[in-house]
């Protein structure tokens, strides 16, 4: 096999993956907005404190948008939680987003279970 061959399976099995992460980020989304009607979060909370409320779903959710999306993930999580009311989580997620090559590690639910955790 060819490198450009083997560069061309590579890019479409990423695009699938991408294109999956999305479509279950959406779905995800829908359940995400049930969820967080119930969670009142301080209005001065920090990062860590914000995860403590925050349900699961929520942080997946904000990985697989940031999966399925790349780049262009950052002003959509922005906006998202913004209006979600989670807005410590905004700063970490956005720069998360923007850092190449970073899309396929899941940053805020490794950051979640590090603050149930660590406390």
């Amino acid at each position: 096999m060819e490198f450009s061959e083997a560069l061309t399976t590579f890019g479409t099995y990423l695009l699938i993956g991408m294109g999956i992460s999305l479509v279950l980020a959406l779905l995800l989304f829908l359940i995400v907005i049930r969820q967080l009607k119930r969670v009142q979060v301080p209005p001065n909370a920090g990062f860590a404190e914000t995860l403590l409320y925050t349900p699961f779903l929520v942080v997946v959710f904000i990985d697989l948008l940031d999966f399925g999306l790349d780049i262009l993930a950052a002003p959509f999580a922005w906006v998202i939680l913004d209006r979600l009311g989670l807005k410590a989580l905004r700063g970490v997620s956005t720069v998360e987003a923007l850092v190449p090559f970073t899309q396929a590690i899941p940053t805020m639910t490794i950051s979640w279970i590090g603050a149930r955790l660590f406390k």
